[in-house]
């Protein structure tokens, strides 16, 4: 978990101050460098989430962007986490969170291509589309025991002042293209900080089942100013730890999107999305 001392900043906003956001990492280790996917964001009214980016460093600090999508590419009015994997037979891809022009909706779509740099051009394919009554985004995967995993978060549509309540689901796939749904993995709980919404944002398989950081907040005031909390159970079943969530110490307290990646040395490399002084979020990162 985050202990904010000794922390870095991996990517600063295009502007400065409240709303405009550059965060929600995916971390992916190939050979000796670190592959990061994330999402740049200006305020409601000035674009919201405009880009996601793929990015390598050799240090796990400063990084060369090496692929970027916009939201225009996926006709959307914006975009969310990114979710970066490479398969078992080498292939890279990039899971693209889509917002639906006019409504609460979300979909996920999916670029694919021989080599980082070319996922920009990839083409598109809607692999979780949700529906009229669900939306669906912000993708963590595990390829595990010859199986996709997936948890997603879904978000209910039947009233747009309900449309921030969040929990995450688990599915699975033979290939990561076609997914079935197999049930809510790790719901919020009421009288708790994270009773409005939980979003699962990084998955590490243990020895007897997984551990894994999720966002999760306790109104729809602090939706985008999520703390990050830990949950532990099964592929398919978390329970959360009875601690205290993790937030910035500034004000309104975000800190959420927690993914994590295994150094060459073997240590492990956090980032994150957290709130700063003047209510920008930066992309962070530390060795946990």
């Amino acid at each position: 978990m985050p202990r904010w001392t000794g922390a870095q900043i991996v990517v600063a906003p295009p502007p400065s101050g409240a709303g405009t956001w550059a965060g929600a990492p995916s971390a992916w280790r190939q050979g000796n460098d670190i592959y990061l996917a994330y999402r740049l964001r200006r305020p409601i009214g000035e674009g919201r989430g405009f880009a996601n980016v793929v990015a390598r460093s050799a240090d796990g600090v400063h990084f060369t962007t090496v692929a970027e999508v916009s939201k225009d590419r996926f006709d959307g009015a914006s975009l969310e986490r990114p979710a970066l994997v490479v398969t078992p037979e080498g292939r890279w891809r990039l899971y693209v969170s889509v917002a639906t022009p006019g409504t609460k909706h979300w979909r996920v779509d999916l670029l694919e291509a021989d080599d980082p740099g070319n996922l920009g051009e990839a083409p598109a394919r809607t692999v979780l589309p949700g529906d009229d009554s669900v939306g669906v985004k912000d993708p963590v995967l595990l390829h595990h025991n010859g199986r996709w995993h997936l948890w997603a978060s879904c978000h209910p549509l039947e009233r747009d002042d309900e449309a921030d309540r969040m929990s995450t689901w688990h599915a699975t796939s033979p290939d990561g293209v076609e997914w079935t749904w197999r049930g809510v993995a790790l719901a919020p709980r009421p009288g708790r900080w994270d009773a409005r919404g939980v979003r699962v944002s990084a998955v590490v398989p243990t020895p007897t089942g997984i551990v894994a950081a999720y966002d999760g907040r306790a109104s729809a005031a602090e939706n985008w100013e999520e703390r990050t909390g830990v949950a532990e159970g099964t592929l398919d079943r978390l329970t959360a730890r009875d601690t205290a969530p993790i937030g910035s110490p500034h004000a309104p307290h975000g800190l959420r999107y927690l993914t994590v990646v295994t150094q060459p040395d073997g240590r492990r490399r956090i980032y994150y999305e957290a709130t700063r002084a003047d209510g920008a979020h930066d992309l962070r990162t530390e060795v946990a």
